[in-house]
C-alpha cells in the first residue's frame, strides 16, 4: 500500500493524520468507495463495521486488515458526519484530496458502494469484497490473506 498512498496522508475517524506506510504495512486493505447519501452504502456500512470489529477487536492477535474509506459525499462535513455516525474505526482519504478520482479510475469504480480488497502492491485480490462479506462472513478473510502474500501468524 506504500505504492498506492505514497506521499499522502490518511485521516482516522477523529480527523487526525495517519501515515499510510505505518498504518497499512503488512495488511490486507479494503478500499471502501462509499457515501452517506447512498442508501445501499448505508445498508452495507454496518455490515462492514461488524466484520472489521470482529477481525480487529475480537481476534488475538488482531487480523492484518485495514479499511480505507474513499468518499463520494458532497462535502467534507457530510463525509465526517457519515464517518462518525456509521463507520468503524478505520482510515479515510481526506475529502479534498483529488487523488480519490485517480483511485476511482484505477479500480474501475462506476457505482457505490464498492469494496475493493488489495494487496500491499495495490494489486486487486477481489473487487467483490461487499458480496463476499455478505455471502461468506469472516471466512472470506482467510482467502484474501492467502492471496495477499502477507506472512503472519493469524488464525480465524
Amino acid at each position: 500500500m506504500v505504492d498506492v498512498f505514497s506521499g499522502r496522508l490518511l485521516v482516522n475517524k477523529d480527523g487526525r493524520s495517519v501515515d499510510p506506510e505505518e498504518a497499512l504495512q503488512n495488511k490486507v486493505v479494503g478500499l471502501y468507495f462509499s457515501a452517506g447519501w447512498c442508501s445501499p452504502c448505508r445498508d452495507f456500512t454496518p455490515v462492514l463495521c461488524d466484520f472489521y470489529t470482529e477481525l480487529l477487536e475480537e481476534k488475538e492477535p488482531p487480523a492484518p486488515f485495514e479499511v480505507v474509506f474513499i468518499s463520494s459525499d458532497h462535502s467534507a462535513e457530510e463525509m465526517v458526519g457519515y464517518m462518525h455516525a456509521m463507520h468503524g474505526d478505520w482510515l479515510a482519504l481526506p475529502f479534498h484530496d483529488p487523488y480519490k478520482h485517480d483511485l476511482k479510475k484505477k479500480y474501475n469504480i462506476s457505482a457505490i458502494p464498492k469494496l475493493v480488497i488489495v494487496k500491499q502492491t495495490g494489486e486487486v485480490i477481489t473487487d467483490k469484497g461487499r458480496k463476499q462479506i455478505r455471502d461468506k462472513g469472516l471466512s472470506c478473510f482467510r482467502n484474501w490473506l492467502e492471496s495477499a502474500d502477507i506472512f503472519q501468524n493469524f488464525s480465524s
